[in-house]
């Protein structure tokens, strides 16, 4: 894990996820380099200060994009945009859900996300699911091939993350290589669903999850009998619990097990295991729409998997980081001894001979995505070779 400061790991995660989506390591030190009191500062000053700094690089960049635009140099711009939105998503993603101007600040980075990609004519289509009288936001990225109906992994996020986070770390472009389609959705509890709609978050997955799946099915670029499902960190818990519940789903992964989250929020109150957010207490209480941290400890006690594994007869992938310091590996263990019907059950822990050995793999996600994205092949019907 690259620790670019000495004492706060909340900030080290986002750095290193930022990395991991594509920021340039000497931005990375023009905007951190600053920062290293603000570090040891409490939550609402630090973030202020972090935001600053990342907002600043964010500006510069889009003002150099607009240049580029000027001279029709439209690629150069797509790269300047998409970094851009790289900063001030990473930003956005420490502040206070009630921090103000964090609303704004979230639009911004969605939109100069899109035009990024935009302007790069990226293979990712921005698409609306129905859920109920509101929607779910996705990207759509299709295999590479020859147009015929696809397998297709639907992605989703954990506690913090978002769609277009996912998609720049890589797993959707790898499937791609490989023969498989990506849909990364903003569940409810999660990027626009929880910014713009409210969505917050509920512990049976599968009502969201089966919503997506009957929107995919109407999509004559998908082959409906080949539609997997990827989860991650907390994702590690939707996605188990979404496969036993809809059966349409042919497959599984989670990356980063989270088999028992009620159990990692009682021993956070204990203080134990790092957090992934500043403001963490007020910040789940938004995500699961809680009034309080009781009422939000009441609604974590559904939050785990016992009693749920045994439902799942279809191939399924449990990965963990070797060094996980958020969600014990022992976790990874239990999901896979539960599940006791999948007719394809496979343990992989990265250590550090692969790399990708912190929570999720954030510290290096090349080879464990790969390694990922090469099971989904197998499992769904691609291919791993040219």
């Amino acid at each position: 894990m690259f620790r670019y400061f000495s004492t706060n790991y909340v900030w080290n995660l986002s750095v290193n996820l930022a990395i991991e989506m594509g920021a340039r390591i000497g931005e990375i030190e023009e905007m951190c380099g600053p920062l290293q009191e603000a570090a040891k500062q409490p939550d609402a000053e630090g973030t202020r200060a972090f935001r600053e700094a990342w907002v600043k690089l964010a500006d510069r960049l889009c003002s150099l994009a607009e240049e580029d635009e000027a001279r029709g140099r439209l690629l150069s711009a797509g790269e300047k945009y998409k970094r851009a939105s790289i900063y001030l998503m990473t930003c956005e993603r420490l502040q206070a859900h009630d921090a103000p101007g964090r609303i704004e600040l979230y639009r911004r980075a969605l939109s100069t996300f899109l035009k990024g990609i935009e302007l790069l004519g990226e293979n990712c289509e921005r698409v609306s699911i129905p859920y109920g009288n509101s929607h779910l936001s996705g990207l759509f990225v299709k295999a590479k091939g020859d147009g015929k109906r696809a397998p297709l992994l639907v992605q989703v996020n954990g506690l913090d993350s978002t769609k277009e986070l996912k998609y720049l770390v890589g797993l959707p472009a790898w499937l791609a290589a490989r023969g498989i389609s990506s849909l990364i959705v903003d569940q409810p509890g999660s990027g626009e669903a929880l910014r713009l709609e409210g969505l917050t978050a509920v512990y049976n997955s599968e009502v969201w999850a089966s919503k997506v799946v009957d929107w995919l099915e109407t999509r004559d670029d998908v082959d409906p009998k080949r539609i997997g499902m990827e989860g991650v960190s907390l994702g590690g818990y939707y996605c188990p619990r979404a496969v036993a519940f809809e059966p349409r789903f042919a497959c599984g992964v989670v990356w980063g097990a989270n088999h028992d989250w009620r159990d990692v929020q009682k021993k956070r109150l204990q203080r134990e295991g790092n957090f992934p957010v500043p403001h963490y207490w007020k910040h789940v209480c938004w995500v699961w729409g809680a009034k309080d941290i009781d009422d939000f400890m009441h609604i974590a006690e559904d939050v785990h998997l016992d009693g749920v594994l045994d439902r799942i007869k279809v191939p399924f992938l449990v990965t963990h980081g070797e060094k996980d310091s958020q969600i014990p590996l022992a976790w990874a263990h239990r999901t896979y001894e539960q599940l006791v019907n999948s007719p394809k059950r496979e343990l992989k822990i990265f250590t550090d001979r692969e790399g990708g050995v912190q929570h999720s793999s954030f510290d290096n996600s090349i080879n464990a995505g790969q390694y990922i994205a090469d099971w989904v092949a197998e499992t769904l019907g691609g291919h791993t070779a040219l």
